[in-house]
């Protein structure tokens, strides 16, 4: 994250720090790009580089009374956005083995008769997905996701390593992370933790 520190930022920092959202709307308009950019080249996607680095400003703002304390701002700003970038993308690493649940087990779901349609067009939704995923990566969803697979047994099955299967399903999540998306409108946050899964 590279930029010219502003002439007057000592002086926004401190006015921050008491308060002043004016001073705070100049710093997060100058910094604001460079923080983006810096958070789109470790989570590849511009909505949530987007949503992370808002994240991040909010959180300045939040604790701004601590902001006196520190010599240079910029520095302070370049180490949290890599520490609050890092955080999250372990945070929602973590989660990968529970959604991965909540989909593999998804046909044993008990569903009352009010639930059925729409059951129905998720269920047409996930086999239309899947059909357009490349044949390898179908198996392995397959095999984790219906027969219950775990990444060892699925690759000893088809003959590939447990980080050929894993990496599979990371790309399987992804491409249904975003026709989810697009067809029903889920919100990020719902399909952040399928998004952002550990290599």
């Amino acid at each position: 994250m590279v930029a010219t520190p502003l002439t007057n930022e000592k002086d926004l920092v401190l006015k921050i720090n008491a308060g002043d959202q004016s001073a705070f709307s100049t710093l997060y308009k100058f910094y604001y790009p460079f923080v983006s950019k810096f958070v789109l080249g470790y989570v590849m996607s511009p909505e949530i580089a987007d949503d992370i680095t808002q994240e991040i400003f909010i959180k300045i703002w939040e604790n701004r009374n601590t902001l006196n304390e520190i010599r240079c701002f910029r520095a302070y700003l370049f180490v949290m956005v890599r520490n609050y970038t890092l955080n999250m993308l372990k945070a929602t690493a973590r989660k990968e083995a529970g959604m991965a649940e909540i989909i593999r087990h998804y046909q044993e779901l008990r569903i009352d008769n009010s639930e059925e349609i729409l059951s129905l067009e998720y269920q047409q939704f996930l086999d239309k997905t899947l059909a357009s995923l490349p044949s390898r990566s179908r198996e392995v969803f397959n095999l984790c996701r219906s027969q219950a697979k775990n990444y060892n047994e699925a690759g000893l099955e088809l003959g590939i390593s447990r980080n050929a299967v894993k990496n599979h399903m990371v790309y399987s999540m992804k491409v249904l992370k975003k026709s989810a998306e697009r067809a029903f409108g889920i919100s990020l946050g719902v399909w952040l933790s399928l998004f952002f899964l550990s290599y």
